[in-house]
């Protein structure tokens, strides 16, 4: 009878802040293949340090070759995608340092970049860093999304994901 009380439900997620900073709409982040959803749904934040964590447990399936981006992918089978500044690609790898590795399981929290964040913006990028969940063209994913304007780096709910 008790234990369905207990029974963790595995239809929802709770996706956390990937840094500390401001939590900002996705589409109000200045580049179009972000702000206008081509990559997926999702948030972005605009950093106050550069430690960029892991949003949820999961495994670590994609680190950029340039070191700006990684992908994780979650129990209910989402793929996240965290994009560490704009236009960063072309910074080639200098100014991250990746403290994981493709395969790794993760938790929440800890930390999967370090990023330089006065470099970037030395570079004339911006350091805004956009998080999406990049397979849901099925709209297999319902979203519930936070509004708080601080967050903070694994800490603060960003969005909730539910199984339609």
């Amino acid at each position: 009878m008790f234990k369905n009380l207990f029974k963790k439900d595995t239809k929802k997620e709770e996706i956390f802040a990937h840094a500390t900073g401001e939590l900002v709409k996705l589409e109000n982040v200045p580049d179009p293949v972000f702000g206008q959803k081509v990559m997926g749904e999702g948030i972005a934040i605009k950093p106050s340090n550069g430690q960029v964590v892991a949003p949820i447990d999961g495994e670590i399936t994609l680190i950029a070759d340039t070191k700006h981006a990684f992908g994780i992918k979650t129990e209910l089978g989402e793929e996240i995608l965290v994009h560490i500044g704009l236009e960063t690609v072309g910074l080639k790898g200098e100014g991250f340092n990746v403290r994981a590795k493709i395969g790794d399981r993760v938790t929440k929290g800890q930390t999967i970049v370090e990023a330089d964040l006065a470099l970037i913006e030395k570079r004339g990028c911006n350091t805004i860093i956009p998080m999406v969940v990049t397979n849901n063209m099925e709209e297999k994913f319902k979203f519930e999304w936070e509004n708080s304007g601080q967050v903070k780096a694994g800490e603060s709910k960003v969005f909730t994901t539910r199984l339609k």
